[in-house]
């Protein structure tokens, strides 16, 4: 019986677009219902290039 689950975590972005890899870290999760992007950090001065971001999902679990 499908059942849904709240997440919430960080991704580590690289560059480039950031909705294809918001999607495949949720689709490793489950199918996503909702979700949002609620923090930002940005990458550190004098490192490579990256950036935080905590996402909180809705999302449907099929077994």
């Amino acid at each position: 019986m499908p059942r849904l689950e709240t997440v919430d975590f960080w991704l580590d972005a690289a560059p480039g677009p950031l909705l294809p890899q918001v999607r495949d870290a949720l689709a490793e999760r489950g199918e996503p219902l909702r979700w949002a992007i609620t923090a930002v950090l940005p990458a550190a001065e004098g490192s490579r290039p990256q950036r935080r971001l905590r996402i909180e999902a809705v999302l449907l679990l099929i077994p």
